[in-house]
């Protein structure tokens, strides 16, 4: 025995559709957001003590950055992600240094394919045998 859903199942199949294409496109619109628009951006100063490419399925750079206030005490460790190439290759070359580091700060990345840290380093420099400035 047949069920005859005609209009009622075409419907439904339609606001699904509909529904589910919506999702999607929600998810790709937030994604696009929380790249673009950054929370915050600013400056930190410190050792580079690790860059590494890692991830199971998605491969990100990540690196972190030894801010140490007082010789002795353990650094803090700031993470941070890097979404460009040809700074990752100068970042990779500069690991043992003191830098500068220029970061923007996304919330909300809906996914660690994009980085696995909020921070996402823009640029840097190395700081050759000076202290970080004072402030």
């Amino acid at each position: 025995m047949a069920f005859d859903t005609g209009r009622a199942g075409s419907l439904v199949g339609k606001v699904f559709l509909t529904l589910v294409l919506l999702v999607v496109l929600g998810i790709g619109l937030w994604t696009w957001f929380s790249l673009s628009w950054s929370y915050s951006e600013g400056d930190r100063y410190g050792t580079l003590q690790k860059f590494s490419r890692k991830g199971w399925l998605c491969k990100t750079y990540e690196g972190e950055l030894a801010q140490y206030v007082v010789g002795g005490l353990a650094p803090q460790i700031s993470y941070f992600s890097v979404r460009s190439e040809e700074l990752a290759k100068q970042l990779a070359a500069a690991v043992g240094q003191n830098i500068q580091l220029h970061y923007t700060e996304h919330r909300g990345i809906p996914s660690s394919c994009f980085a696995e840290t909020p921070y996402l380093a823009q640029g840097f420099k190395v700081l050759r045998d000076q202290p970080p400035p004072v402030k």
